[in-house]
C-alpha cells in the first residue's frame, strides 16, 4: 500500500458513515491502527510481506500454513463478515455517545440487523474494556482467585449466613490471564469475573499455563 496523506478523523456520524464507507479508506485505517511501524506477518513476525491489492490481503514469503492473512486476523473483527466500514462506524458510536448506545439504534444507524448491531456493540465494549482490539494468543497464563471479606472480620451471625464451606465458599471468583511480553512489546492482563471456577465456566479451548496444573482446564 502506497504512503499517502493523513486520514481526517471524522467529526460526526455521518461523517464517519461516508469516511469509512471506502474500503479502501477503512483498511488503511485499520492498517494505521494495527501495524504503524508497518505490515507484517502475524504468524513469523516477518516484515517483507506482499500485499494482494485484488484480494485486500498480504501474503509472507516464508513457508507455513498461514502464509495469506488480513488485517482482521486475530483481532475482534476475525472470523466477521462484516466489513470494516461498519466496524469502524460502530466504534465511532460506541466511543462517542457520553451516555452510551443501544443495539436497536446502532443497527438503525449502520443498516444491520439488531442482532449484529448488539454483537458488534458487545465485541467493541469488550475491546475497550482491554484496551485492545488484539484477542491474545499463543502462549498464555492464567489463575483464578477468590474474592470476599475475611471470616474473622464479619459478625458470628453474619459468618454462618456467608460461609458454608472453606476456600472460596461465599467469594466471589476472578479469573486472570496474562500474555507475557517481549522486549518490543508490553505484557497484557485481563481479569473477568465468573460465576465459579468450573470446567463449563472457564469457557474451555486451549492450554493455559498456571501454577495449578490439576485444577485448570484447558481455555480459549
Amino acid at each position: 500500500m502506497k504512503n499517502e496523506l493523513p486520514l481526517r478523523e471524522p467529526q460526526t456520524l455521518i461523517e464517519a458513515v461516508r469516511c469509512f464507507a471506502d474500503p479502501d479508506v477503512a483498511l488503511r485505517t485499520m492498517v494505521e491502527l494495527r501495524w504503524p511501524h508497518g505490515v507484517h506477518c502475524p504468524t513469523c513476525g516477518r516484515t517483507d510481506v506482499r500485499f494482494i491489492a485484488t484480494r485486500r490481503m498480504w501474503e509472507c514469503k516464508e513457508k507455513h500454513p498461514r502464509k495469506q492473512f488480513s488485517a482482521k486476523v486475530g483481532t475482534i473483527f476475525e472470523d466477521s463478515p462484516i466489513d470494516l466500514g461498519k466496524w469502524f462506524a460502530a466504534i465511532w458510536m460506541v466511543a462517542n455517545c457520553k451516555n452510551g448506545i443501544s443495539s436497536y439504534e446502532m443497527h438503525r444507524a449502520l443498516g444491520v440487523t439488531q442482532k449484529t448491531a448488539w454483537f458488534m456493540d458487545h465485541r467493541v465494549r469488550l475491546a475497550m474494556k482491554t484496551g485492545s482490539f488484539i484477542k491474545m494468543s499463543g502462549d498464555v497464563e492464567a489463575d483464578e482467585t477468590f474474592i470476599g471479606g475475611l471470616s474473622k472480620n464479619m459478625h458470628k451471625h453474619r459468618r454462618a449466613q456467608k460461609i458454608k464451606g472453606t476456600g472460596g465458599s461465599g467469594k466471589e471468583a476472578v479469573l486472570g490471564i496474562v500474555k507475557r511480553g517481549s522486549e518490543d512489546t508490553a505484557s497484557r492482563i485481563k481479569t473477568v469475573h465468573i460465576p465459579n471456577v468450573r470446567h463449563k465456566s472457564l469457557a474451555p479451548k486451549s492450554g493455559p499455563r498456571s501454577n495449578r496444573a490439576r485444577r485448570s482446564t484447558p481455555m480459549r
